[in-house]
């Protein structure tokens, strides 16, 4: 894909510190996010994204998977508004 963005579940885990890999505030984080649970909110969302089995290089055994997602403005929006997304699902 051209100008993709890559999205970890530990960006959204609000269990984790910022050192930890978190990327959003503690407040606009969730419990224990699935790469799926980021797959459907960047489909919810209108953008085309794919899942793959890679993990972030700080949490490579947890074998967490990684998003796709094809972007073209800034990759900190991009992980604000998912992390909206996933919230307001996460709250159904």
């Amino acid at each position: 894909m051209e100008r993709e963005r890559v999205l970890y579940p530990c960006y959204f885990n609000e269990t984790l510190t910022r050192s930890e890999g978190r990327r959003v505030k503690k407040s606009d984080a969730v419990k224990n996010p699935l790469t799926r649970n980021i797959l459907t909110a960047v489909k919810k969302m209108g953008l085309t994204a794919t899942a793959e089995t890679k993990s972030h290089p700080a949490h490579w055994l947890s074998k967490e998977g990684r998003v796709l997602v094809k972007w073209e403005k800034s990759k900190e929006l991009l992980i604000q508004n998912v992390a909206e997304k996933l919230k307001q699902d996460n709250k159904k």
